[in-house]
C-alpha cells in the first residue's frame, strides 16, 4: 500500500530569503569547515612529500570513478520530486546500500590491476584501506537530501563542520606521527565516518532499507541520468591524473595534483554548495519562465564577483603565495599554479548550468556537455602531458575555454537565458579583477625585495582595494546584492518586465 507523500514545511518568508537562509547556512558551514580543513591541509602539505600527494592523486582516480556510481544521483531525485513518500525514500536507502557495498567489493578486488598500471605497489592497499568510504555515504546521503527538500540547511551545516574537525585531526595528526601518505588516506575516512553518524543523529534517521523496488522506476532513471552524466565528468575531471600517472614519476604528479588543488580550491570547495542551494530553489522555480532565467544570471554574476579576484589575484601572485602556502620545497608548483589560475574562471562559470539544466528535468544536456568536455579535454591532455606538468597546465587554458562555449550553447537556450544578457551580468566582476591583476602585476615590480609573507600581504591589500574600488565605481547594483546575501538582508526581486530572452 502506497504511503502518503512526505510533506515539506514550508517556512513564513518569502522564497527569496529562503534562498538566502539556505545560502547562509550552507555557504557558511562550507567556508567554516574548509577554513578548518585547509588550516590542517596547508600544515599537512609542509610536513609531507610531493611523493606522498602523488600516491594519494593515483588513488583518487579510482575513488572519484567509483564515487560517480554510489546512487548520489538517486537522493538527487529525492530533492527533484515534488512528493516523495516514506516507501520511495527506503527504496532508494536500499538502492544505496546495495551500490555501495557493490562498489567497496569491486575496488578491493582491482586495487592491484590499478597499482601494477601506476607501477607503485602501496597504491594497491592504499584503495584497500579506501573501500570503508562507501560503507558511510548512504547513512549521510539520504537523510542529507530529504533536509535539502526544505531548504534547511541548518543541521546539515553543524554536521560538516563537526566532520571537517574530526578528518583535519586526523591528516595533521598522522603527519605529526610521521604517517605519511596514510594521515591522507585515513582524513577522509574519518569526515565519511563521522558525518554519517552526524547526520543520522542530527536528522533522527529511523527508516530501515526496503529492497522491494517496484514503483521506484521513475527514481532510478533519473539517478541514472546523473550517474551517466557523472561518469563523462570523471573522465572530463581526472583524465589528466590519469594520464600523467603513467608518464610522471610520483614527485612530478604530486606537483601537479597540489597545484591543480590550489587553484581549484574556490571551484571545488565553494561552488558545489552554492550549486546546491541553487539546484533546490531552481526545482521550486522550473516552471516560472521569467524568475527562473533571472535567477540564474544573479547566481552566475554573485559567484564570479568572488571567483574572479581569486583567481586572478592568484596568477598574479603566485610567487609569495606557493612560498607561504606550501613552502619552499613545493616551487617548482609556482609556474603551474600560475598558468592554472588562468583556466579557472572558465570552469566556475561551466559547471554552473548542470544544476540549472537538471532543475528544469533536462538532465541530458549536462550529459551531453560532459561528453563533449570529455572528449575536449582529454584530447587537450594528451598533448601536453608530452610537455611535463607544466604542458598540462596550457592544455587546461586551450580546451576549457572551448568547452565552455559548447556548454553555453547547448545549456542557455534551456535555461531560457539570452548570452548576450549573460555576459552583461559577468561584465563587472570580470573588468574589475582584470584592472586589478594589471594593479598587482605593476605593484610586485615596484616593490623592493621583502620577505615574501610581506609581500604577499602588500599586494593582497592593493588588490583588494583596487577590485573594491573598481565594483563601487562601476557596478553599484551588484555590491549592493552581494551585501543583501552577505549581511543576510532581504532580497528584492528584479522586475518582472526584465527581458531574458
Amino acid at each position: 500500500m502506497e504511503m502518503a507523500p512526505v510533506q515539506t514545511n514550508q517556512p513564513r518568508e518569502t522564497f527569496g530569503n529562503q534562498v538566502r537562509r539556505a545560502v547562509f547556512w550552507r555557504s557558511g558551514s562550507q567556508i567554516a569547515g574548509q577554513i578548518i580543513q585547509w588550516s590542517a591541509t596547508f600544515m599537512v602539505i609542509r610536513l609531507l612529500s610531493p611523493r606522498d600527494y602523488g600516491l594519494m592523486a593515483m588513488t583518487q582516480v579510482v575513488m572519484v570513478l567509483l564515487t560517480m556510481l554510489n546512487g548520489a544521483g538517486l537522493a538527487s531525485g529525492l530533492v527533484q520530486r515534488a512528493d516523495v513518500t516514506r516507501r520511495q525514500i527506503a527504496q532508494v536507502f536500499g538502492m544505496m546500500l546495495l551500490l555501495n557495498m557493490g562498489l567497496a567489493t569491486l575496488q578491493f578486488l582491482i586495487a592491484p590491476v590499478i597499482a601494477a598500471y601506476y607501477h607503485q605497489p602501496l597504491v594497491s592497499l592504499m584503495l584497500r584501506v579506501q573501500v570503508l568510504m562507501y560503507l558511510f555515504t548512504p547513512f549521510s546521503a539520504v537523510p542529507y537530501a530529504l533536509r535539502a527538500r526544505e531548504m534547511d540547511f541548518r543541521k546539515q551545516s553543524i554536521v560538516n563542520i563537526s566532520s571537517s574537525i574530526a578528518s583535519a585531526a586526523t591528516a595533521l595528526g598522522g603527519a605529526l606521527c610521521g604517517w605519511g601518505v596514510w594521515a591522507l588516506v585515513l582524513a577522509p575516512i574519518a569526515f565519511f565516518a563521522s558525518r554519517a553518524l552526524g547526520m543520522a543523529i542530527a536528522v533522527r534517521w529511523l527508516i530501515m532499507p526496503r529492497f522491494d523496488f517496484r514503483g521506484a522506476g521513475g527514481l532510478a532513471r533519473y539517478g541514472a541520468l546523473m550517474t551517466i552524466g557523472s561518469l563523462f565528468w570523471f573522465i572530463e575531471s581526472q583524465a589528466d591524473i590519469f594520464i600523467a600517472g603513467r608518464s610522471f614519476s610520483a614527485h612530478e604528479l604530486g606537483i601537479y595534483s597540489t597545484s591543480l588543488f590550489l587553484t581549484q580550491i574556490f571551484v571545488s570547495k565553494f561552488v558545489p554548495p552554492l550549486n546546491e542551494v541553487a539546484f533546490s530553489a531552481y526545482a521550486r522555480l522550473q516552471h516560472d519562465a521569467d524568475a527562473f532565467p533571472r535567477a540564474f544570471a544573479r547566481a552566475a554574476r554573485l559567484i564570479l564577483i568572488a571567483a574572479m579576484p581569486f583567481y586572478l589575484g592568484l596568477a598574479v601572485t603566485t610567487g609569495p603565495m606557493v612560498d607561504v602556502v606550501l613552502g619552499p620545497q613545493w616551487a617548482p608548483a609556482i609556474p603551474v599554479v600560475h598558468l592554472l589560475a588562468f583556466a579557472m574562471p572558465f570552469m566556475t562559470l561551466q559547471v554552473l548550468f548542470a544544476p540549472a539544466c537538471e532543475a528544469r528535468g533536462r538532465p541530458g544536456i549536462p550529459i551531453r556537455n560532459s561528453a563533449a568536455g570529455a572528449v575536449i579535454l582529454t584530447g587537450g591532455f594528451l598533448i601536453g602531458v608530452q610537455f611535463g606538468p607544466e604542458g598540462l597546465a596550457w592544455a587546461w587554458i586551450a580546451a576549457y575555454p572551448l568547452f565552455l562555449i559548447f556548454s553555453a550553447t547547448q545549456s542557455l537556450p534551456a535555461i531560457g537565458l539570452a548570452p548576450a544578457m549573460l555576459f552583461r551580468e559577468i561584465l563587472p566582476p570580470v573588468m574589475a579583477a582584470i584592472a586589478m591583476a594589471l594593479a598587482v602585476s605593476i605593484a610586485d615590480r615596484l616593490l623592493p625585495p621583502i620577505a615574501p609573507m610581506a609581500r604577499l600581504v602588500a599586494l593582497i591589500a592593493i588588490g583588494a582595494t583596487i577590485y573594491g574600488a573598481w565594483l563601487a565605481l562601476f557596478a553599484r547594483d551588484a555590491v549592493r546584492e552581494f551585501r543583501s546575501i552577505v549581511h543576510r538582508r532581504p532580497l528584492h526581486e528584479a522586475p518582472r518586465d526584465q527581458p531574458t530572452r
